[in-house]
């Protein structure tokens, strides 16, 4: 017979190894991003077009109660391609000040042309983030 104690399927605590549901990752998935969006200085516009450009309202609910959010797949794609350019950004330049200014300096290389790396961010595609996050990783040495 089972104990007490035993997690049950509506129990708050998951199984070790048992795969995160939806709103878990939703719920951690939002609290980095809004982490990152501090310390990158992002408005709420920013905010909401690398989320994918969810209705204002949306924004504000996932910001408020981000525990309830069940996020499309779209928005987990994004969030984690964030939280690897985020973390590209902490490994390649370990000066928080610098690491978190990056995205906001111009820049001359390809994927860029002198422009900002948000501002490729901004352009709305998931591509664009890919792009960012691939040229990181080049930097990094993740790929040959």
């Amino acid at each position: 017979m089972p104990s007490a104690t035993a997690s049950s399927p509506a129990s708050p605590q998951r199984r070790r190894g048992a795969e995160p549901s939806l709103t878990e990752m939703s719920a951690a998935g939002l609290r980095a991003f809004f982490n990152i969006a501090r310390d990158w200085d992002l408005s709420v516009d920013e905010q909401i077009v690398l989320l994918g450009s969810p209705g204002r309202s949306t924004f504000f609910k996932w910001k408020a109660t981000p525990q309830s959010a069940r996020l499309g797949r779209d928005t987990l794609e994004r969030l984690s391609l964030l939280l690897g350019i985020y973390k590209a950004l902490q490994i390649l330049l370990p000066q928080p000040a610098s690491a978190d200014t990056w995205i906001k300096r111009p820049n001359s290389a390809p994927p860029f042309g002198g422009r900002r790396a948000l501002d490729r961010m901004l352009a709305g595609n998931v591509s664009d983030l890919v792009a960012v996050r691939q040229y990181l990783d080049a930097m990094r040495g993740g790929w040959a």
